[in-house]
Formats: C-alpha cells, sequence, structure tokens
C-alpha cells in the first residue's frame, strides 16, 4: 500500500484521531516506521471499512505485513459483474468450504442479479447459494483481521462499507486418541483434543439434554483464545456459575497457551502446591463433573479442560472406579490411599528411625540395617536426598527424551546409578528400596498434579524428620492439615466431606458403594438438584423363578 492510499484511508475516515495520524504519516514518509504501524494497529479497533475495494485490500496486506499465507481471491460477482475480493489465510480456512464458497459465486451466482439495495451482496444472499456456510456481517477493520487470523473468509465488494464474514475456520488438529495421562484398562478410549470444538462435541456426545448450557469467552489481547464454559442447568449453582464467569471476565493476559494460564488466574489460593482445579484429558470424566454439579472450562489449543471446584476426595479418584464392579473398586482404591502416605512418608519415616528412635525397631532389623549401612559415610538424611533428587532427575529425563529410548534410559540409569551407588558404599541396599517403593507409590496416584506435590512435599517432611525425629514428622503433618482445612476451591472445603464430615458423601471416598446406593449426587458440592439414582434401580431376583 502506498504512502498516498495509506493518508487517503485514513482522511475517509474523518476522526479527529485519523487526521493526526495522516499528518504523522506524511511527515515520516516511506517506508513507514514501526512506531506507526503500532498506531495503525491500534487504530484499527474503530477503523471503518472503507467504500474502496482497492484501499481495503491495501490496508488488509499492510496491517498483516504482507504476510506469505494471506490469500486474496479477486471475484466479479453477479450478471452485473461486480467487482469484490475474498480473503483468507492459507491451512487456516478449510480447503473444502473455500473451494464451495468460490464455485458458488464464480458459478451458480455468475449470471443471478445482486437483490441487495444499491446492488450490495447481503448474508442472506449468500446463505442461499451456499447454505452449509453461515455468513454475518462486520464492519470495521479490526473484525476483519480477527477474521481473517481465525480462520475465516471475508468478502469485500466494491462500494459497501460492510464485509460478510464466512465461519470457515479449521486449523491444523488431529483426530481423538487415547489420553496418554489417563489411561484405563475399562472405559472409554477417546480423549480430548487441541480444538475446542472437538472437544465441545465429544461432551455433547454424552450428554443430549437441553439443560447443558455453552458460554463463549476469548482471552488474550494477542493470542484471542477462544473457550467454552460449560454447565448443567438446573444442577449446577447459579452462584459458582456467575463466580467462574466474573474470574473469567477479569482476566487481563497478553495470550492464552494452554488451560493452565486460566487455572493459576483463578483459583483461590495462590501459594499452595495442591491443585484446587481439576485438569482431565478424558471426556467422561468432564462428563461426570457436569453431572455432579461442577463447572467446565475448555480451553482452545490444549487438551486438558478443567473442572471446578476440586476436592482432595476428586483428585483420588480414577475413572475406572467406577466401570468396576463396587468390591474390586473399593479395593484398590483403599490401596491407592495407603500407597499415598507411603509416598509422602515413607524416607521421612525412614530417616526417623534409623537416626533417633532405634528403640522402636526389632534387635535382628536393627542389626541388619547397621550391616547394610557399614561404610556409609553419610548421614540418612543426605543419603536420602541424594537417592530423591536422582530419581527425580531421571524421571524428568525419561519425560524430555524421545519417546522411543525415554523409558529404557530411565530404566538402565536407575539399575546402573543404584547398582554403582550401593558398590561404592555412597547408599545402602535399604535406601534403595526405601526409595523404590516411594517412586512407585507415587506412580499410583490417579491426577499427575497431586502427585507433582507429594512429591515435592516429601522434601521437607524428610528435612523435618532428619532434624527432628518424628516430632519434626508430626509437626509437619499438624501444618499440612490446617493448611488443606483452610484451603477452599471455589468456596467449598478442600477436604470435603471429610472435613467438614457428611455422613452421606462417605459412601464415595475411600470405598464406593453400589451404584444403586448412591442415590444422591455429593452433598457438599453447590448444587440445584441432587437427585441421581432412583430407588426401583436396586437389583432384585425375579419372583417365582424357577
Amino acid at each position: 500500500m502506498s504512502l498516498a492510499e495509506v493518508i487517503q484511508y485514513l482522511r475517509r475516515w474523518q476522526v479527529a484521531e485519523a487526521d493526526q495520524l495522516a499528518d504523522q504519516i506524511e511527515r515520516c514518509g516511506e517506508p513507514l516506521s514501526e512506531e506507526l504501524m503500532l498506531a495503525l494497529s491500534g487504530a484499527a479497533s474503530s477503523m471503518p471499512i472503507s467504500p474502496s475495494l482497492t484501499e481495503n485490500l491495501a490496508m488488509i496486506r499492510l496491517l498483516l505485513g504482507g504476510s506469505p499465507d494471506l490469500v486474496i481471491r479477486t471475484l466479479s460477482l453477479g450478471s452485473g459483474h461486480l467487482p469484490g475480493a475474498m480473503c483468507y489465510l492459507n491451512e487456516m480456512a478449510n480447503r473444502k468450504q473455500v473451494m464451495l464458497i468460490l464455485e458458488s459465486l464464480l458459478v451458480r451466482l455468475r449470471n443471478e442479479p445482486i437483490p441487495g439495495p444499491g446492488g450490495t451482496v447481503t448474508p442472506q444472499f449468500l446463505d442461499q447459494a451456499n447454505p452449509s456456510v453461515k455468513n454475518e456481517l462486520v464492519s470495521t477493520m479490526r473484525d476483519v483481521l480477527i477474521a481473517v487470523l481465525t480462520g475465516d473468509c471475508v468478502l469485500l465488494v466494491e462500494g459497501m462499507d460492510v464485509c460478510i464474514r464466512m465461519l470457515t475456520d479449521s486449523p491444523p488438529t488431529r483426530p481423538p486418541g487415547e489420553p496418554g495421562g489417563e489411561p484405563v484398562v475399562r472405559g472409554p478410549k477417546d480423549g480430548f483434543t487441541e480444538v475446542a470444538a472437538i472437544n465441545l462435541a465429544l461432551i455433547r456426545r454424552r450428554i443430549r439434554d437441553e439443560r447443558l448450557r455453552v458460554e463463549s469467552f476469548t482471552l488474550g489481547k494477542r493470542s484471542r483464545t477462544r473457550m467454552f464454559l460449560l454447565y448443567m442447568l438446573g444442577t449446577s449453582l447459579p452462584e459458582l456459575v456467575a463466580e467462574v464467569r466474573s474470574r473469567l471476565q477479569r482476566i487481563d493476559i497478553d495470550a492464552v497457551l494452554e488451560s493452565g494460564y486460566v487455572e493459576e488466574l483463578i483459583e483461590d489460593q495462590t501459594f499452595t502446591l495442591f491443585p484446587q482445579v481439576k485438569a482431565t484429558e478424558r471426556p467422561d470424566v468432564a462428563v461426570s463433573g457436569l453431572l455432579e454439579g461442577k463447572v467446565l472450562l475448555i480451553t482452545d489449543g490444549t487438551p486438558h479442560v478443567l473442572l471446578m471446584p476440586a476436592t482432595f476426595a476428586a483428585e483420588m479418584q480414577s475413572p475406572e472406579d467406577y466401570y468396576h464392579r463396587w468390591p474390586v473398586a473399593s479395593f484398590y482404591r483403599f490401596l491407592r490411599y495407603v500407597y499415598l502416605f507411603v509416598a509422602f512418608l515413607g524416607p521421612a519415616l525412614y530417616i526417623a528411625v534409623t537416626t533417633y528412635h532405634h528403640e522402636l525397631i526389632p534387635t535382628n532389623l536393627l542389626l541388619s540395617l547397621v550391616a547394610a549401612r557399614e561404610g556409609v559415610p553419610y548421614p540418612a538424611l543426605l543419603e536420602a536426598l541424594f537417592m530423591e533428587l536422582t530419581l527425580e532427575a531421571l524421571r524428568e529425563a525419561g519425560v524430555r527424551l524421545p519417546k522411543t529410548i525415554g523409558q529404557t534410559i530411565s530404566i538402565v540409569g536407575a539399575l546402573v546409578i543404584g547398582e554403582s551407588a550401593v558398590r561404592a558404599s555412597l547408599v545402602s541396599p535399604v535406601m534403595v528400596i526405601v526409595v523404590a517403593l516411594t517412586a512407585i507409590s507415587s506412580f499410583i496416584i490417579p491426577l499427575y498434579t497431586m502427585s507433582l506435590a507429594i512429591r515435592l512435599l516429601r522434601f521437607s517432611m524428610m528435612i523435618l524428620a532428619g532434624t527432628f525425629g518424628f516430632f519434626g514428622i508430626v509437626v509437619g503433618m499438624l501444618c499440612l492439615l490446617i493448611h488443606l482445612a483452610s484451603l477452599r476451591s471455589f468456596g467449598v472445603p478442600y477436604l470435603s466431606p471429610v472435613m467438614p464430615m457428611n455422613a452421606s458423601d462417605l459412601r464415595d471416598v475411600v470405598i464406593r458403594v453400589p451404584w444403586w446406593a448412591m442415590r444422591n449426587r455429593p452433598q457438599f458440592m453447590p448444587m440445584g438438584d441432587h437427585s441421581r439414582v432412583g430407588a426401583t434401580s436396586q437389583p432384585k431376583p425375579p419372583r417365582g423363578g424357577k
């Protein structure tokens, strides 16, 4: 776009700010400086569309910096051969839909008169020619840029001070696959993808109810990330939905590239290791939360959706708990809590017993431990810290390495380092067993973010045990319990339904009773409808059967 065309476009605008910008451009001359380009970009939010097709196309090229993936196709519309142009970004717009639009404009409507006043094109006219694509009018240059950058097509026509946005966005994506972070043996194998519209469809596939409400948000001044807020009308409490909505609306950030950005900005308490919002890749988990009165947040660009509010008990539940028979699910859930304490306190208890409380160990076992630690030059605390930090380094390396060699390197590295450290008398064989058992226990925790919190808190408990023994462990546990009791997730106590106690909800915490016995949804959750299973659902043998 030449300097004269820019100035002409701004003068046509007839706004004081535009005249000042035109004067600055006229004084500076070509090429336009970075400051003037930024000023033009800021002015585009209220810049109207010019009736001149040439000026509009030139301004779009200028504001997008002459991007090579910008496609502009000039057209001759209708029997009057009205000049027009269609703009879109290559690979962002659905190619099949673009071809259908071009076919309708160049073939079907080639000899049709333009029905609008003064020979203008209307969305209704395009709807009749190509009903598969939704059309809408936009009136500012900022709306044109947002449409193009989103992946939609924009139709500009000579003499029209508005343009038509055709919804054709289809960014690169992958089909739904099995979630890598939440695998199950029995259960659905599909998982969320990086496209919010596909994730919404996966939810609607499971909830065919008109009471499912969906609200759309756009966050990020630069990324303009699309988000969907979902809740069940009549089940989710209106106050909870309003609170989530208000927290989203007050976010002011440049870009939202993952749901973790939003999670950190809407949580109740910043200074805690425990997740206050549950992130999941599984549609069945998301739907289960919606049916319990929770609010769901889908973020475009990530397969991790957010469920709120979250509780400690919900973080320890696996979706497979509800697909197996209740005695099996209850056993493995109880086992999960047992090994949660092993993952949290295993090394700390070993350090406290071997350092301060020898009297608690049977004599034969004590002699074995003393013999195993013979020659180790470090106290048990430094020994445990060395092994735990090494294990965390191997675990992080396994995540960063390519999948084909990551697990192999982690296993071989652990075996080689562990065996070498024992032979060199840097650590005792018992410490290797304790650390290995602790690592296995941390893998039992279903939610990865909860596992991270336990792994980090384990180091503080080890230091307290090495410094004060059992007294330090008790103090640490009391501080942790006080912290968890004071923690809230959107106003819901984090330790619900244990603290405060709700006897009817305890049937789905450490153990899971049969489905027919869980007639009501969790009572501690703020919701309108608590009924879940009817009274006639309990199975019974046939009467008078042979």
